[in-house]
């Protein structure tokens, strides 16, 4: 069992699964920051020039559903998981697009490098001897004719 368990852990997939996890994680982590410190305070700021509210908070209190008994619904904070979800699947789509663009070149590569199979061998041999034979036929037809 633990020799199984010590090849299902090296296994290059589940490496690859695992380092893509924290990759994923940390690079959520620094989208998570660029909304927070960047884009939610741009739509606050585009909702307050529409309000007139000079106050980030204010501003995007619009986005809250108050309910009795001090219960908020905060909209805005949903709003702004789906902006980093968003961004986040965008890029980790466009960084996985690319790895498989290069392995898929680097396929090509490969393909390309192969070495001629025993069957071209033979039909380059063939071609030769047909070139050969007629060339011979030529010759004895042209001595006849002398």
């Amino acid at each position: 069992m633990i020799k199984e368990f010590k090849q299902f852990i090296m296994q290059g997939d589940v490496l690859d699964l695992a380092v893509g996890v924290v990759i994923g994680s940390a690079f959520t982590g620094i989208v998570k920051q660029v909304v927070d410190g960047l884009i939610t305070p741009l739509v606050g700021l585009v909702i307050s020039l529409f309000i007139g509210d000079s106050d980030l908070e204010g501003a995007l209190s619009i986005l809250d559903w108050k309910v009795r008994d001090g219960v908020v619904f905060s909209f805005g904070d949903v709003i702004s998981a789906i902006i980093t979800f968003l961004i986040t699947g965008l890029v980790l789509f466009l960084i996985v697009r690319a790895v498989n663009h290069a392995k898929n070149l680097h396929k090509k590569e490969e393909v390309e490098e192969t070495a001629p199979s025993a069957e071209d061998y033979l039909a380059e041999i063939r071609d030769l001897l047909k070139e050969q034979n007629a060339k011979n036929i030529k010759e004895n037809r042209n001595q006849q004719d002398i």
